[in-house]
């Protein structure tokens, strides 16, 4: 094997060294799965990314606050895109800070929406909540749907959380 070849393969290695973790051997703590002879759990990392995987669609669409991004304003921050494939408007949207955050969406356009936004949300009060095997789901997605009227709807966004909206256009 050359030099060339042995570089490749650590490198590869390396791209899923962060993956996986046994609970009773480990080098670092970024690791995404956590397993034990018997049982495995994800951590909340590996939830946000299957989340943000799952929810990509295929064009993004402004989502404004005051005309600009919703970039940190209040610990806050969006990104809006449309799934042409399944005709849904997905709103991704992450409080960072320690309180509430309650908002609402006016959504624009000629596109008429279903009267439901089915929602997904991870959270947890506290900010350094972990999953173990003990409790595997601490901190885990947790699907609900909220009622749109009109092209408004309110949402209440908890400490610490992810939330992920699908609007399904009719």
């Amino acid at each position: 094997m050359t030099g060339l070849e042995r570089n490749a393969d650590v490198v590869n290695m390396a791209s899923y060294a962060p993956l996986f973790a046994h609970v009773d051997a480990w080098q670092w703590k970024p690791d995404l799965i956590w397993f034990d002879n018997l049982q495995s759990y994800g951590t909340p990392d590996y939830y946000v990314q299957q989340l943000f995987s799952l929810n990509k669609g295929t064009d993004v669409v402004p989502l404004l606050l005051n005309g600009g991004a919703v970039e940190g304003q209040n610990g806050c921050y969006a990104t809006a895109c449309i799934d042409k494939n399944l005709h849904q408007l997905i709103i991704k949207f992450v409080n960072t800070n320690a309180s509430t955050q309650n908002t609402s969406f006016h959504i624009t356009g000629s596109g008429r929406y279903q009267k439901q936004v089915s929602v997904t949300t991870i959270s947890n009060d506290n900010k350094d909540a972990e999953n173990s095997l003990a409790n595997p789901t601490a901190v885990s997605p947790v699907q609900t749907t909220i009622k749109v009227s009109g092209k408004t709807f309110k949402i209440s966004m908890e400490p610490y959380s992810v939330k992920v909206l699908r609007l399904t256009s009719l």
